[in-house]
């Protein structure tokens, strides 16, 4: 049996495929505050305030920005209610959810290699101060 006949893909000049869609993951995660954004709102819908108190060490225009940026890629819905005052709340959408197995499987990796990366970190530092 004969292979199926595939369409070429254009590839950028150092070879990597230009439209790869596997890129678009990437680059989502590759965010500053994308994935800790996602797996804050793993646990329902929150006010952005309770969102920022939980992750910490993020701005209110950068919380705003990044949750903005989720919204337009369909990874998080706003819901605003009608009421005095008025209340915003997040939420992640159902494609956001499915980033939680990645995002958790990342975290993962992390707790188990991090001493390793920081001690290749601190030899590489050592390295260049000679």
């Amino acid at each position: 049996m004969s292979e199926p006949a595939t369409t070429p893909r254009p590839t950028a000049p150092d070879g990597f495929i230009a439209d790869c869609r596997a890129r678009l993951g990437f680059d989502l995660l590759a965010r500053t505050w994308t994935a800790v954004v996602i797996f804050g709102l793993r646990e329902g819908p929150r006010r952005p305030g309770e969102l920022r108190a939980a992750i910490g060490g993020i701005s209110a225009k950068v919380l705003n920005d990044t949750l903005r940026g989720l919204e337009d890629d369909g990874l998080v819905e706003r819901r605003r209610y009608a009421e005095a005052p008025p209340r915003v709340e997040y939420g992640l959408t159902a494609l956001g959810k499915t980033l939680l197995g990645p995002i958790e499987a990342l975290g993962a990796w992390s707790v188990e290699y991090a001493d390793a990366v920081v001690e290749a970190q601190e030899r590489a530092e050592r390295r260049r101060e000679r």
